[in-house]
């Protein structure tokens, strides 16, 4: 897994996730949690592609069971801020921290890293 640096780069290029599929989340640990995503990847000229995410160093999160996970409404896609050394992540288009904390899904973690997997 690679460290995630440039979050805006990384959402640019799927789209923030848009109109893509939340796969699954899986925790690790109580401060690791790793979610899969499926998106288009700009890159690779919108091939789908699946990305796992893992977050690290967890201190804050609001998860949903794998079985509720095709509910989730992906047309505003994914958000991720990184603000004074804090990763937010959240569903939907989130504009700060404050925002993401009200996301049906968030997490709060001191790093990211991913993997592109096979659609």
């Amino acid at each position: 897994m690679k460290p995630l640096t440039n979050t805006k780069k990384f959402l640019e290029r799927f789209d923030n996730f848009k109109d893509g599929e939340f796969r699954s989340i899986e925790v690790i640990s109580p401060s690791i949690i790793l979610m899969t995503f499926a998106g288009q990847d700009s890159s690779r000229d919108f091939d789908w592609l699946s990305v796992k995410l893992e977050f690290n160093s967890v201190s804050d999160a609001r998860i949903l069971e794998n079985d509720k996970l095709s509910l989730i409404d992906m047309s505003d896609g994914i958000s991720i801020i990184n603000k004074d050394n804090i990763f937010a992540f959240g569903i939907g288009e989130c504009y700060n921290i404050s925002n993401i904390k009200t996301s049906t899904c968030h997490i709060e973690c001191l790093n990211i890293k991913y993997e592109e997997v096979l659609f």
